[in-house]
């Protein structure tokens, strides 16, 4: 398994108080126009939304959690993340950027569902393990007892029976080619 060039302490260094700072803010946008262009696997993308007070298109390079033939996103810094609140604010709507814009509808995932999604994320996103406060072999018990402060989203169709083509789909756990 290949090392991070940041350290976990570096890492959560970069988001004191659970807000990017300007260090993450470079690499955010970095990563954003890279997983825009679809430079890496599948499961990186860029996630556009308005901003829930300027209006503003706002983009976020995140990684995607697949669970039972779906994708899923998972805020590395809970419930307070700003790409969280700007997709609540706009009921969920919002585009996800891979080489094109795939219009979609994120769909908080229950509570009670969420733990093998987080648990599945963090086995996929190392950038999100230093910020998760569970070890990703740990067992679900574990990842329940923090999943009401990690909210989950489910990717879907941005119009109910739009084309099974406008969402990404997953592959299973052998599936090694992402």
């Amino acid at each position: 398994m290949r090392k991070l060039p940041f350290s976990d302490d570096e890492l959560r260094a970069m988001y004191l108080g659970g807000r990017a700072g300007a260090t993450a803010r470079r690499f955010a946008s970095l990563w954003a126009g890279v997983f825009a262009l679809g430079l890496v696997p599948k499961r990186w993308v860029t996630l556009e939304v308005a901003g829930r007070r300027s209006g503003r298109l706002v983009r976020f390079p995140l990684g995607m959690a697949d669970w039972h033939g779906q994708w899923y996103l998972v805020p590395m810094l809970g419930e307070a993340c700003n790409w969280v609140q700007n997709v609540r604010a706009a009921d969920g709507r919002a585009t996800l950027r891979r080489r094109r814009a795939v219009a979609c509808r994120l769909v908080e995932v229950p509570v009670d569902e969420r733990p093998p999604i987080i648990k599945r994320y963090l086995e996929k996103v190392p950038g999100a393990r230093p910020h998760i406060p569970v070890d990703r072999h740990a067992a679900l018990a574990e990842f329940e007892a923090i999943s009401a402060r990690y909210p989950v989203f489910r990717v879907s169709p941005a119009h109910p029976g739009g084309p099974p083509s406008a969402v990404p789909h997953a592959r299973t756990s052998s599936d090694r080619a992402e």
